[in-house]
């Protein structure tokens, strides 16, 4: 009698202890599933797109690599890639956006000046060579931009130009 009394809640105590765990067990694989899926969500979000690139052209010094405009979260931004570089003879280099779609071609050599008006300044450049981004404020239509360039504010001396393209 004393093992009957025994032996039921002990069974008892076996079949709910199992199932719990299956319970749980179901219940963990949906939370890891589900924020598995907010991090790939996470990381599509952040993704950047690129809506126009173009590849340097020298003017007044050596000047290649690629640049792109990106769209991330509702912001642009300028990126100049792994390859970009130009000269460091320069002081007071700057990137900036260009209205003509051939500064290069539109500019008079040796130093291929820009007139006030036709450009918008995005930056000073932050290195001579790598990889780098510079935000594009949200008022500016970039529509109206059709280059990107390296140029020297101080001599009015254009480094480089690369026509932006839909991608």
């Amino acid at each position: 009698m004393k093992m009957k009394h025994f032996l039921l809640p002990s069974i008892a105590f076996l079949v709910i202890v199992s199932c719990a765990r299956e319970v749980q067990s179901a219940e963990t694989d949906v939370a890891v599933k589900t924020q598995a899926n907010a991090v790939v969500q996470l990381a599509q979000s952040e993704q950047s797109t690129a809506t126009k690139s173009g590849s340097f052209v020298s003017g007044e010094h050596t000047t290649q690599g690629t640049v792109s405009i990106t769209a991330k979260n509702g912001k642009s931004f300028l990126e100049l890639d792994k390859s970009f570089k130009t000269s460091n003879s320069g002081p007071d280099l700057v990137v900036i956006l260009h209205r003509s779609d051939n500064v290069i071609g539109s500019t008079k050599p040796p130093s291929y000046p820009l007139k006030k008006g036709d450009y918008i300044i995005l930056g000073r450049l932050k290195k001579f060579t790598g990889a780098q981004t510079y935000s594009i404020p949200n008022n500016i239509n970039l529509a109206d931009y059709k280059s990107a360039v390296i140029w020297c504010r101080k001599f009015n001396a254009t480094f480089g130009a690369a026509k932006l393209s839909n991608s």
